[in-house]
């Protein structure tokens, strides 16, 4: 099965799989042959997408953007201190979190990790 996002103004707004026989052209997989298919379903612009980010580095949910420069989804920005890795075009914490086994959530109010605790909540 193939993955296609539906994008409007830059932002997935829909992710729909097709079969593969769909794709097929000239005996292999076809990403254009795809992208008809969607678009002879429900019309606009289709990018393909995939799980393991064998392409486009992340798979396409709703409300990603997809930076076409990058040839890339991108999630929305969890917090406004993370920044994007440009290599993954995933979002990360300006400070690593801690790696000593305990668990930890991300506050953005003093942009740093604290330990989870039911006082956390």
């Amino acid at each position: 099965m193939a993955h296609f996002a539906q994008i409007e103004n830059g932002v997935v707004t829909q992710v729909i799989v097709v079969a593969n026989e769909e794709l097929i052209f000239n005996g292999a997989e076809n990403e254009i042959k795809g992208i008809i298919f969607c678009q002879s379903l429900f019309g606009g612009d289709w990018v393909q997408t995939s799980y393991n980010g064998r392409f486009r580095k992340n798979f396409a949910g709703i409300g990603y953007t997809y930076d076409s420069q990058r040839d890339a989804f991108i999630a929305p920005q969890p917090h406004p201190s993370w920044v994007l890795n440009e290599e993954t075009c995933q979002w990360v914490t300006p400070i690593p979190m801690p790696t000593d086994g305990k668990i930890y959530v991300w506050d953005e109010a003093t942009v740093s990790w604290i330990e989870f605790n039911e006082v956390t909540l």
